[in-house]
């Protein structure tokens, strides 16, 4: 019998969530996505010390320079495996600077036109808050398309479809946390996971209304959550839980079904930016995962530049 994920395959576009290459080797993914904390851990691997080395040649002392570069040479690496998009994240502390967000996603689609790999590869991954989500509806027009990350609520996600987003990134796994902390529990059957039933929700209000902004599921803890959501559009995996899904043959039946949405009586929200913060407002889990994300992000990135630093320093002593 056919694996879970090739079974899954079959109903969902798989992504591979890693930043080490010869991880999404092993699975064929169609897509594959990085952020700070993956290049992070990816970098730190021995096998990837000549990409780390080289971002620092072609940044000649430039701190922000090697740092786009390491970015983009990860990307560039991951675009020969996988045929389909490669997502590369802006720096996370711009996260409320529209126009810094675009300059730097520019910064980078450049980068890659440079090593030949064309803008169409590539989704710049921008946090889902209003200047970010403004930012992607800027860069879509420019024709450079986007992954708007750090999905928690309905309201984001709705946002992001009204300026045309390519995809949205929502995170099953840290609003499970959030919900799992808050009421005292161990965990949450798959179905009634609160994060599942929030892509649940994000995919359903999209396909009633007809938006083409791509779900992507992500951030998941167990493949309990990832089966509960088969039929989303994608859904981006980290190699562990692939492997898990490798090795069991259980059944995947279809869990969402974009012509089951449609007919759902599902109200339409008008999304303004003072509905937008209401909305937030309102939503203590969403407010705080999406601050804690952008934080996250944001030390992890700061980690990794303290270590290139230190290879900028060296190298000038060489």
């Amino acid at each position: 019998m056919a694996t879970q994920v090739d079974q899954l395959k079959k109903l969902t576009t798989v992504v591979c969530d890693t930043g080490d290459v010869n991880a999404i080797k092993k699975f064929s993914p169609q897509d594959a996505t990085t952020n700070p904390s993956l290049i992070y851990k990816a970098a730190m691997m021995p096998e990837y010390a000549n990409i780390v080395d080289d971002a620092v040649a072609y940044g000649k002392g430039d701190l922000s320079l090697t740092m786009d570069k390491l970015a983009v040479a990860f990307g560039t690496e991951i675009t020969k495996i996988v045929p389909g998009y490669v997502s590369t994240e802006v720096d996370a502390r711009l996260s409320f600077d529209t126009e810094a967000t675009v300059k730097k996603a520019k910064e980078l689609i450049k980068l890659y036109e440079e090593v030949g790999v064309q803008k169409e590869r590539i989704l710049i991954k921008i946090a889902a808050t209003w200047e970010g989500i403004q930012a992607a509806k800027i860069l879509e027009k420019d024709g450079i398309t986007c992954n708007v990350t750090l999905i928690f609520s309905i309201a984001q996600a709705i946002a992001c479809a009204e300026v045309g987003a390519t995809l949205i990134s929502p995170f099953v796994g840290r609003i499970m946390d959030w919900y799992r902390k808050a009421k005292g529990v161990d965990s949450f059957e798959p179905a009634e996971d609160p994060g599942v039933l929030s892509v649940t929700a994000i995919y359903n209000y999209y396909k009633k209304f007809g938006y083409e902004t791509i779900v992507m599921g992500a951030s998941f803890r167990n493949t309990g959550e990832i089966l509960e959501l088969a039929g989303c559009d994608r859904l981006t995996i980290s190699p562990q839980l692939l492997e898990e899904l490798a090795n069991s043959t259980g059944d995947v039946p279809q869990k969402l079904d974009a012509s089951k949405a449609e007919a759902m009586d599902i109200p339409r929200v008008e999304m303004t930016e003072s509905n937008f913060r209401w909305m937030m407002n309102e939503d203590a889990m969403a407010t705080e995962k999406l601050a804690e994300g952008i934080r996250g992000f944001a030390a992890d990135i700061v980690k990794l530049e303290e270590i290139v630093q230190a290879k900028i320093h060296a190298s000038k002593k060489e």
